[in-house]
């Protein structure tokens, strides 16, 4: 392999983030991205560099990746139909369990149809580009995730962006675009961030002043634990019947890996010839889609654990504010609670303390995070027990004193 000397190439534009990166792991910080877990035990415990540490940086909202019936569903998909397909969807790639999950998503949505994809990513990548080509407008809020984005980048669609949750905002681009073109309006129940919601009822009744426009809403962060039947924002917002497509994730709530959406629009179905991230794509493994299908039909039923989550949710809320942490929402909207850090350094400081003392929580900074901000972010589990979430609240104070993050 030819190896080039230091040169200007391809990579030059990387050198910023090369130096800055060389300059923070100088100061004798760990280096996030070589975090490795050699043991999971549960879905809120794994051993980091030999140390039990508590898991606050997952997005396992329900618990699922340890569940019995789950992981005997995987091991029998894996004796029956072996480690992978090999193919596409639509070629040898559907298996009857790729079927069984299509299924179990209907049912779980109340939907006619469901499509699985291979990751969330490509899900918002498939449909959004399948959806909105050249000619066509996307509109979505400036948070929105970069999957979103790069959905928009591969159909060509034109880009039109509104302030984070801002319904006046939505309201007057919509206005602005021609009433003849196509619109698709894409919005997040839970933005992953800072945790906040959106106001899904008062920006569906924006939408639908002008015309040609869809609606399509992620919800991979809400999927699980909002609304009566755990579908997410929408459901719990009573917006069901206004929205033309819903996207989601198996790697959250779920458990697995894969993504898909479900609709109710009759032509549906064409997206499975024509959606190029789904046709030209390896279809999830047989185990994989056993462990979702699985996966999915227990959340039908898993009201008990939802509250649960919501508990933990509002008591960890409540314990940072109290010890004086910023947080990203005034009030607990989410599994995910945003704690605000001054800077990249306080951050930094804090989440390596956070580490050392038992509790892996994630680090985010520009350009991830909206308007600049340093963040630690934690995503909150079903499993989580009462004491977990006091030790947790222990250790952010330890932490947070240590490092100057709140008064000693």
């Amino acid at each position: 392999m030819r190896v080039t000397e230091a040169q200007a190439d391809l990579f030059s534009k990387f050198d910023p983030i090369i130096a800055e990166r060389e300059a923070l792991l100088a100061t004798g910080v760990r280096d996030p991205f070589a975090i490795v877990m050699t043991e999971v035990k549960s879905p809120t415990l794994a051993v980091i560099k030999g140390k039990e540490t508590i898991l606050l940086g997952t997005y396992n909202y329900m618990g699922m990746t340890f569940d019995p019936d789950v992981v005997a569903a995987g091991k029998r998909a894996l004796d029956e139909y072996g480690s992978g397909t090999t193919g596409s969807r639509v070629l040898n790639g559907t298996y009857q369990g790729h079927r069984e999950c299509e299924d179990a998503l209907k049912d779980f949505y109340g939907t006619e149809h469901a499509m699985v994809f291979s990751t969330g990513y490509q899900a918002n990548l498939g449909m959004i580009s399948t959806l909105a080509g050249k000619g066509d407008y996307v509109v979505l809020d400036a948070d929105s995730h970069a999957s979103i984005y790069d959905g928009c980048f591969l159909g060509n669609a034109e880009i039109v962006r509104f302030r984070h949750n801002s319904v006046e905002d939505l309201d007057k681009r919509l206005g602005r675009l021609p009433a003849e073109a196509q619109k698709l309006v894409v919005l997040e129940g839970v933005y992953s961030m800072l945790g906040d919601v959106a106001p899904l009822p008062e920006m569906v009744a924006a939408v639908r002043k002008h015309p040609n426009c869809m609606i399509l809403v992620d919800e991979a962060h809400g999927m699980g634990f909002f609304g009566p039947n755990g579908r997410g924002v929408y459901e719990e917002q009573g917006v069901e019947k206004e929205i033309d497509f819903v996207v989601g994730t198996f790697s959250k709530s779920v458990g697995t890996v894969g993504g898909f959406c479900v609709s109710d629009h009759p032509k549906f179905e064409v997206l499975r010839l024509m959606c190029r991230p789904y046709v030209f794509t390896a279809s999830l493994p047989p185990s994989v889609v056993a462990t979702a299908a699985t996966s999915i039909r227990k959340l039908m039923h898993a009201s008990e654990k939802r509250a649960h989550l919501w508990e933990n949710s509002r008591r960890l809320h409540k314990g940072l504010i109290d010890l004086g942490f910023t947080l990203g929402t005034q009030t607990p909207q989410s599994a995910i609670i945003a704690v605000i850090l001054t800077d990249q350094t306080q951050a930094v400081m804090m989440w390596q303390a956070l580490l050392e003392l038992g509790l892996y929580v994630n680090m985010a900074r520009p350009p991830a995070t909206p308007a600049g901000t340093y963040l630690l972010r934690c995503s909150l589990c079903a499993e989580h027990s009462s004491a977990q979430v006091g030790q947790i609240l222990d250790i952010f104070a330890a932490a947070g004193r240590q490092t100057g993050a709140i008064p000693g």
